[in-house]
């Protein structure tokens, strides 16, 4: 895991029209909230209306939100930037939803499954990597973001994450041949 206090590593990203998002263009925001999610994955499909509606409270807020799909294509076409740009407008994503064709993006994180959460301050400090909620496919707890909520509401108050953190859980990230990192 990314440990707490780590800097954001940086990146540029295409979405699925080309245009490339980079790290720097968050650098006025309060808070940078990085999502590592996919399209096909059964647990980002479970809390997706959830980021919607969490993108939609906290991006007035002065947070930034980025959503990274990292998984090989080739094995995972239902992946594809074309079909990103479909989930997006279906799920109602109003952050760019990034496409990370190399997989260094998701290496320099040290994501391993999707969805993984990482919450940066706003001098970038990573404060935050843990699970949504508690809510899982088929556990009938409610998709609420309440970890992550918490956790953005005190860096916007200017106070400490607590540090007892429950990682996220979900797919792993769909690795291209070759390509798997070698801290898994």
């Amino acid at each position: 895991m990314l440990p707490l206090g780590t800097t954001a590593p940086d990146f540029k990203l295409p979405d699925p029209d080309g245009k490339a998002v980079s790290l720097a263009d968050f650098k006025d925001k309060s808070a940078l909230l990085v999502l590592f999610i996919c399209n096909h994955c059964p647990y980002v499909k479970h809390i997706r209306a959830g980021l919607a509606q969490l993108a939609r409270d906290y991006l007035p807020k002065h947070v930034a939100i980025v959503g990274i799909n990292s998984n090989d294509v080739a094995n995972y076409p239902e992946d594809s930037p074309a079909k990103m740009k479909l989930e997006a407008k279906s799920a109602g994503y109003t952050f760019p939803y990034l496409y990370d064709e190399s997989q260094a993006v998701a290496k320099a994180y040290r994501a391993a499954c999707t969805p993984d959460i990482y919450l940066f301050d706003h001098n970038r400090k990573l404060v935050y990597r843990g699970q949504f909620d508690d809510s899982r496919p088929g556990n009938g707890i409610p998709v609420t973001g309440k970890d992550l909520r918490a956790a953005l509401d005190a860096v916007l108050a200017g106070k400490l994450v607590l540090p007892d953190q429950k990682a996220s859980v979900g797919c792993n990230i769909k690795w291209k041949a070759g390509n798997n990192p070698a801290y898994f």
